[in-house]
């Protein structure tokens, strides 16, 4: 469950991301009744068996039941906040009416590494978000640089407007942002797109890195988009107090 609007004294209008058909938005009445049986199935980052009616003009929860709640996220304002942000991403990037498998494994893998620090945040956060944008019409090319085609000269930078590398010899005064990498950042944005999806979380960085990498992911993402996010903006205010 993406998240949940206050409605009246007692409803919510849930935003859930399903597997068959992306982005459902639904009516939960009375779930914020603390003796409502929806309660737990229909808080934020549940992930839940929902039974909705599908109505000409709006839906209706029928009846749900929680699965995983990650309740170990709500412990840590920095991974609750983080996981909120994934959030958001999700919802303005997954589809609506059409298959979103890929988007919800993603997005659970996520909330799972998060729960169990079995990755840093950073890792997480720039995988996430540069898997997310691939899968959502946004991905980037990656391969070699734009011009010559060159794999692994001794500068690359990122074009975050083009979604593409260019090589210092071949990149002329631009100004379209530009973020030049390291050769392991590089490696690793790399991997963010093109690795298998069982293994997109499992690369290392040192800390240095991991701040490069997060850079360079959520810049392409607020110059693809052309917005930011409310939750990111919160959770960078969390992750510097």
């Amino acid at each position: 469950m993406l998240w949940a609007q206050p409605v009246g004294e007692n409803d919510r209008l849930l935003t859930i991301l399903t597997r068959a058909n992306g982005l459902v938005r639904t009516f939960a009445r009375g779930a914020r009744n603390f003796r409502s049986p929806n309660v737990a199935a229909t808080q934020q980052l549940a992930y839940s068996n929902f039974y909705i009616y599908m109505g000409r003009d709006s839906n209706s929860l029928n009846n749900s039941t929680p699965i995983r709640t990650f309740f170990g996220l709500h412990s840590d304002l920095n991974r609750l906040t983080l996981a909120q942000y994934f959030c958001e991403l999700t919802g303005a990037l997954a589809p609506e009416g059409e298959k979103a498998e890929e988007h919800l494994r993603l997005l659970l893998n996520a909330f799972h590494l998060l729960e169990t620090g079995a990755h840093p945040p950073r890792i997480i956060k720039a995988a996430l978000e540069m898997r997310m944008m691939a899968l959502s019409g946004y991905m980037p090319d990656l391969v070699g640089c734009c011009k010559c085609g060159q794999y692994e000269p001794a500068a690359m930078a990122f074009q975050l407007r083009e979604g593409n590398l260019i090589c210092s010899s071949c990149a002329q005064p631009s100004a379209t942002p530009r973020l030049r990498l390291s050769p392991g950042v590089l490696a690793a944005l790399r991997h963010t797109i093109y690795a298998p999806a069982q293994k997109l979380f499992s690369f290392e960085l040192s800390e240095a890195g991991q701040r490069e990498l997060e850079q360079a992911a959520e810049r392409y993402v607020t110059a693809q988009l052309e917005r930011t996010f409310k939750t990111l903006d919160f959770y960078r205010r969390v992750a510097q107090a």
